[in-house]
C-alpha cells in the first residue's frame, strides 16, 4: 500500500489539485494519474497547454459546448457539443498549425513550411503560413476530397497530390522538407501541436465543469492526446474515450496490444481519421492515460451525420461525427454529462448528397423499388393510385424499356418515394406483395 504522505508529495511535486486523507480512501484513477507523471513527464506538458492558449490571440475561436436535448433523449445521456466546426478553417487542426508556426523562428520561417494532409491539417498549416506570410508545401493524397484540395490552394499553399492515403503523402513532404530545409509541420506527432489541442480540454473544463465523460475521435491521436493531458491533470476522474473507425483501428489495436500497431486500409468516408500508424508520441501519452478506445463503422457514422444535419442544422465531416456516432449507436453513459468533440465539418459537397439519400434510407424514410410491369397503357396508373392510398410521395421515376435484361413486351420502373417512417413503408410493402405486383428494394 502506497503511504498516504508519498501520494500527496507526489501530488505537490506535480502542482496537482489533488489530496489524500489519512483513512486511505484512495481514488484509483487519481493514484494511476499521479504515479504516471511523476514517473513518465507528459511532453508536452500542462503547463505548454495554458502557454498555447494565451497565444492564440484573436486567431483561434473558444468553440462553442451546445447542450443537445435531441441526442440526449436519443443515448439516454446528459449530451454537449464541443463545435469545433465552426473553428476557422472549419476544423480543431488549425489550433495546432496556428501554434506551430507562430512558434518559429524568423530563420525557420524564412525557410517555409511542408505539411501532409488528407484536408483539415492542410488547410489549417495553409491558413496559418497566409497570416504569417511565410512559404508553404502541401502534400495531400490523390484522392483527397476535392473541396479540401480547393480550400487549402485558396489560402495560398503549393499543393502537391501524391499518395491514396496520409502515410504515403507523409513520406512525400518528408522528402520535401529535407531537400529544401522547411520545417515539417506533422498532422499530430509533435509536442506543440498536441499542446494546441490540448487547449480544447481547458475549453470543456472551464464550460462543463462538471461533465464525466468527453468523446473524441482519434486518427493519429494529436486531439486525444492534448486533451487527454489537459483534462487528467485538473481532474482524472473525468473519463476520456476516443473513438477510431473499424476501417482504420490501428490506435485502438495499438492500446490494445500496448505497442504501436500498423493497422487498417479498407475503404471508410472518415478520411481524416483514416492514419494507418498513430504517431510515437501520441500513443505514449494515449497509451498512459485514455480510459478506452472504441470502433464505430461507416453505417454509423452516415447515421450520426444525417441526424446532426436534420435536428440541429450542423453539417460535421465523417471523422468529426465519429464520437457522437458510438454514443447514438452504443449509447453506453446513461445519466452521464457527456461531451461529444465534434472535430471537423469539411465535407465535401457530392459525399452529403449521399449522406442524406443513404441517411432517409436507413431511417425507413426513402424507399426505393424495381417493379417489373406488363407495357400497356394504364398499368403504371394503378401503381401510383395504390402509392397515393398510403400517402408516400414519388420523388423519381426511370422508366425502362430497352435494357436487354427488360423482357419484349414487359417495362421495368424505378421509382423512389419518401415515406413517413418503416412504419408507412412497411405498409406499402405488404400492399405490393398483396397485389401480386412483381419488385425488388433497392434500399
Amino acid at each position: 500500500m502506497l503511504e498516504t504522505s508519498f501520494l500527496n508529495y507526489l501530488a505537490i511535486s506535480q502542482n496537482l489539485d489533488i489530496k489524500f486523507d489519512n483513512k486511505c480512501n484512495f481514488n484509483i484513477e487519481e493514484v494511476k494519474y499521479i504515479v504516471l507523471i511523476a514517473t513518465f513527464p507528459m511532453d508536452p506538458s500542462y503547463e505548454e497547454i495554458v502557454k498555447a492558449n494565451e497565444m492564440r490571440g484573436d486567431k483561434i475561436k473558444k468553440t462553442p459546448l451546445i447542450h443537445s436535448p435531441t441526442f440526449s433523449d436519443i443515448t439516454g445521456s446528459d449530451i454537449h457539443l464541443k463545435a469545433e466546426f465552426r473553428q476557422r478553417t472549419g476544423s480543431f487542426k488549425i489550433r495546432g498549425a496556428y501554434y506551430k508556426i507562430i512558434s518559429l523562428s524568423d530563420e525557420e520561417k524564412k525557410r517555409g513550411v511542408v505539411a501532409a494532409s488528407a484536408g483539415n491539417h492542410a488547410q489549417g498549416v495553409a491558413f496559418a503560413s497566409a497570416l504569417e506570410k511565410i512559404p508553404c508545401t502541401i502534400v495531400m493524397p490523390k484522392n483527397a476530397s476535392p473541396a479540401k484540395v480547393s480550400a487549402t490552394r485558396g489560402y495560398g499553399a503549393n499543393v502537391i497530390l501524391e499518395g491514396v492515403n496520409y502515410d504515403e503523402s507523409s513520406s512525400k513532404a518528408k522528402e520535401i522538407a529535407k531537400e529544401t530545409g522547411a520545417t515539417m509541420i506533422h498532422a499530430f506527432d509533435d509536442p506543440q501541436i498536441i499542446a494546441a489541442q490540448g487547449v480544447i480540454g481547458l475549453e470543456i473544463l472551464e464550460q462543463l465543469p462538471d461533465v464525466d465523460e468527453v468523446y473524441l475521435p482519434i486518427g493519429g491521436g494529436g486531439l486525444a492526446a492534448g486533451t487527454l493531458i489537459a483534462i487528467k491533470e485538473k481532474n482524472p476522474n473525468i473519463k476520456v474515450i476516443g473513438v477510431q473507425s473499424s476501417s482504420f483501428p490501428s490506435m485502438y489495436e495499438s492500446v490494445k496490444k500496448g505497442t504501436l500497431t500498423e493497422s487498417g486500409g479498407e475503404k471508410t468516408i472518415a478520411d481524416g481519421i483514416s492514419v494507418r500508424i498513430p504517431g510515437q508520441l501520441t500513443f505514449s501519452i494515449i497509451n498512459g492515460l485514455i480510459d478506452d478506445v472504441v470502433l464505430v463503422d461507416d453505417t454509423e457514422i452516415t447515421k450520426a451525420m444525417f441526424l446532426l444535419m436534420e435536428r440541429m442544422k450542423f453539417v460535421v465531416e465523417p471523422a468529426g461525427a465519429a464520437s457522437l456516432a458510438y454514443l447514438i449507436s452504443k449509447k453506453p453513459s446513461p445519466g452521464k454529462k457527456v461531451v461529444a468533440v465534434l472535430a471537423g465539418g469539411n465535407v465535401d459537397m457530392y459525399l452529403l448528397g449521399q449522406i442524406v439519400d443513404k441517411g432517409l434510407a436507413a431511417m425507413g424514410r426513402l424507399l426505393v423499388l424495381s417493379i417489373a410491369l406488363p407495357d400497356r397503357p394504364g398499368v403504371f396508373k394503378e401503381i401510383v393510385d395504390e402509392i397515393a392510398l398510403v400517402n408516400a410521395n414519388i420523388v423519381e421515376v426511370i422508366h425502362d424499356r430497352l435494357s436487354s435484361k427488360v423482357h419484349a413486351g414487359s417495362v421495368t420502373v424505378t421509382l423512389s418515394l419518401e415515406t413517413q417512417g418503416k412504419e408507412q413503408s412497411d405498409k406499402l410493402i405488404e400492399m405490393l406483395r398483396k397485389k401480386n405486383i412483381q419488385f425488388s428494394l433497392l434500399t
